[in-house]
């Protein structure tokens, strides 16, 4: 099968395209033909070597997300049968991912797809949707009422997260920097909207939380951010996040009794063990997609052959949602 690979870490040209064996299913596996995959900063992270430990093995094929259909099933697999779309985070991070003709891998880590949305866009939320998912049911618990304040609400996983705490029935305050990021985030359901770089913190927590502060504050940022959803969240209230790669002063997460919650969602893939909480997640998502909960916003598509410059366009960060990259 046609693959894209890096043999060594480096800038998005690293990539080659090659031909290496097609994968065989396990017996308790699946093997998909691979329709789309999408970006993720893990992915970029991974070919720059940021993140070594998370590398799958060289000649490493990257990326977490796909969506396609199925073409052959383990023996132990009854979830599944050949011919079934599907999406999900089989590889990418620890295993072989999904920038090839096919990917295999764990029927747990698959889940069929939405049928609101082409084939191509479901590609865009395996990694996404499920962090916002996490971040929201899992390490917090938000419900009518709540307050939540949604830091980068035009990218990745904020543009998700906006509609999930919005569809659980939260007031959300989105931020963005600019007035395009700021109109994506209230057409998402963003009931208020921030310019987080011309008003302090202090200013728009006592402009729309009610009380002492956010309930939630919602951080797939990181950095400097994390600071200040301490001092934009209430006392006893959660902050939760994707990064713990900064350092931080967590003072105030005693001085307020906080919550501190971090999401990893490849970490099933990563250990391999605990595998079917992704699939059970991508069922959750596609059930909010096909009611019009959720929607992913695609900024631009490439194709497999373009993926050095969808990485150049993700690490430059001038999108909003996704960017998904099409098999041709």
């Amino acid at each position: 099968m046609t693959a894209y690979v890096v043999e060594e870490y480096g800038d998005p040209d690293v990539f080659t395209e090659t031909t290496v064996e097609t994968p065989e299913p396990s017996p308790e596996e699946v093997r998909v033909e691979v329709a789309a995959t999408s970006l993720n900063p893990v992915d970029y992270k991974i070919r720059r070597g940021d993140i070594p430990d998370f590398a799958p093995p060289f000649p490493a094929i990257l990326h977490c997300d796909v969506a396609g259909v199925v073409d052959a099933v383990g023996d132990d697999v009854d979830a599944f049968e050949v011919g079934d779309e599907v999406y999900g985070m089989p590889g990418g991070a620890g295993r072989q991912g999904a920038l090839a003709d096919y990917v295999v891998g764990h029927a747990g880590t698959f889940a069929p797809a939405p049928d609101a949305i082409p084939l191509e866009d479901a590609a865009a939320l395996p990694v996404v949707s499920t962090t916002a998912l996490e971040m929201l049911t899992d390490k917090a618990d938000v419900g009518e009422d709540d307050e939540v304040l949604v830091y980068g609400a035009s990218g990745g996983v904020g543009h998700i997260g906006v509609q999930l705490a919005a569809n659980l029935g939260a007031t959300v305050t989105a931020t963005g920097s600019t007035a395009e990021k700021r109109d994506l985030a209230s057409d998402l359901g963003a009931d208020a909207t921030v310019d987080y770089t011309t008003t302090d913190v202090a200013d728009y927590t006592a402009e729309y939380a009610t009380g002492d502060g956010f309930d939630v504050v919602f951080d797939p940022v990181g950095d400097d951010h994390i600071q200040t959803s301490f001092d934009a969240v209430r006392p006893f209230g959660t902050v939760v996040t994707t990064e713990s790669s900064s350092t931080q002063d967590l003072s105030a997460m005693h001085a307020n009794s906080l919550e501190l919650g971090v999401v990893l969602v490849i970490l099933p893939v990563l250990l391999g063990d605990r595998q079917e909480r992704i699939g059970e997640e991508l069922r959750e998502v596609a059930a909010l997609v096909d009611d019009g909960a959720v929607e992913p916003v695609v900024s631009e598509y490439f194709t497999f052959a373009e993926v050095a410059d969808a990485h150049r366009r993700g690490e430059a960060g001038d999108f909003h949602g996704k960017l998904v990259l099409t098999r041709e």
